[in-house]
């Protein structure tokens, strides 16, 4: 069973010997032991604030290309940088999955066009991520052909027609942002309480449908115009469209390639921490599997103050690296018996102490079981709880900034770097096992 990663608080047992860390295939477990009742973010909440931009705009009007709202209300967009005499290119370039197991295939579109709400990017940077390879493969159904990748920086070129005027004053022309994959509507009864993670409109139609949340794709080839699906915001592109609640400033003290990751490796780590796992200081850590998410919960753990942060997996590599990123343990799973040698999600569950939580982050196969003793779950008061990533109006603001002050180490955390020509090359090495921590593709 592949699960991504998960969380396990508090420890049956704290044996582990200290050798080097990082996770096998990029999915990660993480345990957890309580010794403090402390908040998790208390020694990082001083770091935590969101910036605000104003730079100036410009208005122009111009007719859509491809399918696009029917009113002709006035669009911002950026000039700079831009072709076809100061407006936006007549085409772009993405990446298209059409069939499991076939290579991407690079393909021309009309530049997608944002509605109400939205926000067009000029994508700077795609992270290479086991979710997309999921679906590359078969293992997670989804609408094809869609446009893989959904872990983005790029810069803000247009904004949708009757996008409110805070949201233009936030992100406005030229500013340069990061998106999470978890792109919340903003209206729905769970982001109407903060749970920008649960959000229903994204479920319903990006996962359910490969569409944004009217039901329609902004993506459509430029040859026929006929429609792909967009799995995220589809950011393996070189422009994409993003509901603005999924986005947040990006410093210009950050670049652009390496913080491609904040969006989703970052992200779901510090949802499943902060949020699920409630990580305090003093805790023992054991993050089981050091892949993408794996190396960055090392990393939140060491940030929230977490005492002793145990990595396990089965590659040595992996494993040596993560000492850089806070491990102060590490077990090769494959050498040595790391907590009841575990492997699978029952093995994780047992690994809790009595009262402890397990919380499985990321995505397995489709239709993947778990086995759980009920007896013990009920008798010994364990929790399991799953934790799909952070919440974007709340979180990524934070995850920046963690970044940004240096708490977060970014440079290390980006092992390989592709051009947008290598897109299948880099989930080829991906699948191999050959990325170490995360990979990002440069689409400047």
């Amino acid at each position: 069973m592949m699960i991504r990663s998960a969380i396990a608080k508090r420890l049956v047992s704290s044996n582990s010997s200290s050798s080097s860390s990082t996770s096998s295939s990029g999915w990660s477990w993480l345990c957890q032991k309580t010794s403090s009742s402390r908040s998790s973010s208390s020694l990082v909440g001083q770091c935590l604030n969101d910036d605000d931009n104003n730079n100036k705009k410009l208005e122009f009007e111009f007719d859509g290309i491809g399918k696009t709202s029917k009113s002709s209300s006035s669009r911002w967009f950026h000039s700079a940088s831009l072709g076809g005499g100061g407006g936006l290119p007549s085409s772009m370039r993405a990446a298209v999955f059409r069939e499991p197991n076939k290579p991407l295939t690079i393909e021309e579109f009309h530049i997608p066009r944002p509605k109400s709400g939205e926000i067009l990017l000029k994508t700077k940077a795609c992270g290479v991520c086991h979710s997309d390879l999921h679906v590359m493969k078969g293992e997670l159904p989804f609408a094809s052909p869609c446009v893989v990748g959904h872990e983005i920086t790029g810069e803000v070129v247009e904004h949708g027609p009757a996008t409110d005027t805070k949201t233009i004053a936030r992100l406005p022309i030229g500013s340069r942002v990061i998106g999470a994959f978890i792109m919340p509507c903003g209206n729905c009864s769970y982001c109407s309480k903060g749970h920008d993670d649960l959000c229903e409109d994204f479920f319903a139609y990006n996962r359910a449908k490969g569409t944004l949340y009217d039901g329609e794709t902004r993506l459509f080839l430029h040859s026929s115009g006929k429609p792909v699906y967009m799995y995220s915001m589809g950011g393996l592109a070189e422009y994409c469209v993003v509901p603005a609640n999924g986005l947040t400033i990006l410093p210009k003290s950050l670049p652009y390639t390496e913080s491609a990751i904040l969006g989703c490796a970052v992200f779901t780590a510090y949802g499943a921490m902060a949020n699920a796992a409630e990580v305090r200081p003093g805790d023992s850590i054991a993050v089981i599997g050091i892949g993408g998410v794996g190396s960055s919960c090392l990393q939140i753990a060491r940030a929230f103050g977490a005492s002793d942060i145990i990595a396990v997996d089965v590659q040595d590599e992996k494993l040596q690296k993560a000492k850089i990123f806070g491990a102060t343990h590490a077990i090769n799973a494959a050498k040595e018996d790391a907590v009841g040698k575990i492997m699978t999600f029952l093995q994780c569950v047992q690994s809790v102490k009595d009262g402890g939580k397990a919380v499985m982050i990321g995505l397995a196969q489709s239709g993947s079981v778990g086995e759980v003793d009920i007896n013990r779950l009920v008798r010994r008061k364990i929790q399991i709880i799953g934790s799909y990533g952070g919440r974007a109006r709340q979180d990524l603001p934070k995850v920046v900034r963690l970044a940004e002050t240096g708490v977060f180490d970014l440079t290390n955390a980006v092992s390989r770097k592709y051009t947008f020509e290598e897109s299948n090359d880099a989930f080829q090495d991906l699948n191999k096992g050959n990325i170490v921590g995360r990979a990002v593709i440069e689409i400047m």
